[in-house]
């Protein structure tokens, strides 16, 4: 979801050239979750094509940020990394009911959307 929302948040700012994203799980599903699909197909976003990945140790070396929702990054976090990991400590959707899933989803897209206000203040001008 996090980055589904980042996605669509970077192209209505105009940021999409200027900032990479990259998605991935220290243990992923094997398939998106059906709740979520259908949570994120209520706010326009189509997440029924994706597959969760994991993500791998090199990938996050040259990061400027890690984002997890509720699990260590320690595994994909190398030593000495000079980024910055938040962890926002949000609850799993799978399995959980529809109010509580979309609960999850809003938040997650206020919290993009407020890490992107922090990351480039001021839109597609700065950064």
């Amino acid at each position: 979801m996090a980055y589904a929302f980042a996605r669509r948040e970077l192209e209505r700012r105009g940021l999409e050239d200027r900032i990479e994203l990259l998605t991935g799980g220290t243990r992923p599903a094997a398939r998106v979750h059906e709740e979520v699909v259908t949570a994120m197909d209520a706010v326009g976003v189509d997440l029924s094509a994706r597959t969760p990945r994991e993500i791998a140790f090199a990938e996050v070396r040259d990061s400027d940020y890690v984002v997890t929702m509720g699990c260590s990054a320690a595994d994909v976090c190398p030593a000495g990394w000079a980024g910055e990991n938040r962890d926002w400590d949000l609850e799993d959707p799978d399995g959980r009911p529809p109010a509580e899933v979309a609960a999850i989803r809003d938040e997650i897209e206020r919290r993009v959307g407020d890490l992107l206000d922090e990351v480039v203040p001021g839109g597609a001008g700065s950064a």
